[in-house]
């Protein structure tokens, strides 16, 4: 079969796999197109989220008796296990697919091995076809699965000067509403929300994701790590989404308990300095977004504890990605997207 057709059947299964209202957590988001002799398009279909049928046998099914000797061109490798489905590869095998085309092979190492299992059956397999664009499609599920850990970003608010409060210790705001509000937005696209007890303590956060930015799924994990008991009337233990205590002040501890025990793939941090600041020293920290307020303070609180940095050479550096302004006139506010870069050697 001509490599075009293939390649124009990935392209498809790549915009199926991102259909609207398709969650990102906790299964990675998949597409598949089933072509027949001709190259012609005999079936298609993209897993809807966990516990519905995967991609490959949505497609099957719209095939029906056509799936025969079809190739079948998706996004990731085909599932070997049992997990809240059966195998898709099963699901190939007993439709009698001829060829296998996968964009990735998958990280996760329980489900891998689907294409070995094909082969193996007399099917033929070839995997890399637009691999860049199936990665970027589910970046943070990839990251967490090839690093054993999930993917963090770090939100922070300051001043151009780089305070998070004022002397008196008051924050609220220190940024605009448009920016709030774009926090919202932030806080969807992450299956994690991550603060310290002290913040907890102190500002009560909610940690829900509101103003019309509704997750698609089941809301953010709201995480709470450190040692010091918590109030029982915080609005943490309000039952507005799950709530877990990570009861640590490790970086690596808390993000493999995440990772292993609440399959968590992408947490947004959100507290105070000083976590931040530990996360940051870790090397912990993959993604940072700052909101910055065109507000002077002169004095207060820092956005960021101390990082053991005593001369300029060891900064740590960012690569910005994104420099955005969000709102108009005086709600106004600088949304910078970096990531950490490594030092020259």
């Amino acid at each position: 079969m001509a490599d075009r057709q293939e390649r124009a059947a990935m392209l498809r299964a790549l915009d199926l796999a991102q259909s609207p209202g398709v969650p990102s957590h906790p299964n990675p988001r998949v597409g598949c197109v089933l072509l027949g002799p001709s190259g012609e398009i005999v079936g298609a279909g993209y897993h809807r989220g966990a516990g519905t049928a995967h991609a490959e046998v949505v497609a099957i099914a719209a095939a029906g008796a056509r799936a025969r000797g079809a190739t079948a061109v998706v996004t990731l490798e085909p599932c070997d296990h049992f997990g809240r489905t059966p195998p898709c590869t099963r699901a190939l095998l007993q439709a009698g697919v001829r060829r296998v085309v996968v964009a990735q092979r998958d990280p996760h190492p329980r489900a891998a091995g689907g294409l070995e299992r094909l082969a193996a059956a007399g099917v033929v397999v070839e995997a890399g076809l637009l691999v860049e664009e199936a990665i970027a499609l589910n970046s943070r599920w990839t990251f967490a699965h090839t690093r054993r850990r999930p993917f963090v970003t770090w939100k922070l608010a300051t001043t151009l000067d780089g305070r998070s409060a004022a002397a008196d210790g008051s924050s609220r705001w220190v940024t605009s509403r448009a920016a709030r509000d774009d926090v919202h937005r932030l806080r969807a696209h992450c299956d994690t929300i991550l603060v310290g007890t002290g913040t907890v303590q102190i500002d009560d956060p909610h940690l829900t994701v509101r103003h019309g930015f509704a997750a698609a799924g089941l809301p953010p994990l709201r995480a709470v790590m450190g040692t010091r008991p918590l109030a029982a009337e915080r609005r943490v233990h309000d039952g507005a989404a799950a709530t877990v205590r990570l009861r640590t002040r490790s970086p690596h501890e808390a993000l493999e308990a995440l990772y292993r025990e609440h399959d968590r793939h992408h947490v947004l941090l959100e507290g105070g300095p000083t976590l931040a600041a530990s996360f940051l020293r870790a090397g912990l920290v993959d993604e940072v977004v700052a909101y910055v307020a065109p507000a002077l303070l002169g004095a207060g609180r820092a956005a960021v504890g101390d990082l053991g940095i005593g001369s300029i050479g060891d900064a740590l550096r960012l690569r910005p990605t994104d420099v955005t302004v969000i709102g108009s006139g005086d709600d106004t506010t600088i949304r910078i997207t970096s990531a950490p870069i490594e030092k020259e050697r």
